[in-house]
């Protein structure tokens, strides 16, 4: 078993820190809100920093799981960041979701330090993050990956090196930009059949299963029947995400423009109030249209 840092107690980590202490690991977690630190360590046992730099000494790996850029690189720098107190010959894992190019300069400046670094974001949302199921798509090289990959399996079902520094990250937005779409698919298709007149969980249960089927058809067709959006991954973390998306697409000439139309349907759903609400509430939008 190893000695695991965990940086970030939001939705996500909170339970991936979990699973790395049921697992055995001897964790030591970091959360901007002390409170949030302090209530993982009475559930949990093991212990929590009181700055990033403090949580990581010792650890032999040190996962983040942060809001943005901005957080990554706040939990990283400075004399208090994770850099500074990490030992030689440690890894740095991050789940956040954030820019490639961050990536690669974190990564870069970890080497600096003597300090290994995966960029492993994840997919599967809060339920596959209290399950342990999660997906994670990793960039980095042979050797820090398969040192990380035996820890991440704590919480990860699918996991998978994909290249070098920043590719999980590109991997991660291909992810984002197939679920705006598909979402928005089954948006318009739901609301179609209630303006015709049909049982849409019915439609459904005969469709899911052929070429039409996918995750979220599965696990989202009834609560996007039934108006309730409390379900995972918040619409204004996808925006955040799909920002990403387009100013990496801008930046290496590739196309997205059902997943630029989406980004705007979701703004109208913020505009509606709903930024917190999950990302399968584009429903309520084209409900409010019509």
């Amino acid at each position: 078993m190893a000695r695991v840092a965990f940086l970030g107690l939001g939705v996500m980590g909170y339970p991936m820190a979990g699973h790395l202490a049921k697992a055995g690991h001897q964790v030591t977690v970091y959360n901007r809100t002390t409170a949030k630190a302090e209530k993982w360590v009475a559930e949990h046992g093991g212990a929590f920093g009181a700055t990033p730099r403090a949580a990581v000494e010792g650890a032999e790996f040190v996962m983040s799981c942060v809001g943005n850029d901005d957080d990554l690189a706040s939990v990283c720098r400075g004399a208090d960041g994770a850099f500074a107190g990490m030992d030689r010959g440690a890894v740095f894992v991050d789940h956040t979701t954030v820019s490639s190019g961050i990536t690669r300069t974190l990564a870069a400046e970890a080497a600096e330090h003597g300090v290994g670094f995966v960029d492993a974001p994840v997919s599967g949302g809060q339920a596959g993050a209290e399950n342990g199921i999660l997906s994670i798509m990793c960039g980095g090289t042979e050797g820090d990956y398969a040192r990380a990959e035996p820890v991440m399996q704590a919480y990860g079902k699918t996991i998978r090196r994909l290249g070098e520094s920043g590719a999980g990250q590109i991997a991660k937005m291909m992810n984002q930009i197939c679920i705006a779409g598909l979402v928005q698919g089954l948006a318009e298709a739901l609301r179609f059949g209630e303006k015709a007149g049909m049982d849409g969980k019915a439609v459904v249960e005969v469709i899911q299963g052929g070429a039409a089927g996918s995750w979220q058809m599965v696990n989202r067709h009834a609560t996007m029947l039934d108006g309730k959006f409390d379900y995972g991954f918040a619409v204004d973390w996808m925006r955040k995400d799909l920002g990403i998306c387009l100013r990496t697409a801008d930046e290496i000439g590739a196309p997205l423009p059902v997943t630029a139309l989406v980004d705007q349907f979701y703004k109208d759903v913020q505009q509606m109030g709903g930024g917190r609400w999950d990302t399968s509430s584009l429903i309520e939008r084209l409900r409010r249209l019509s």
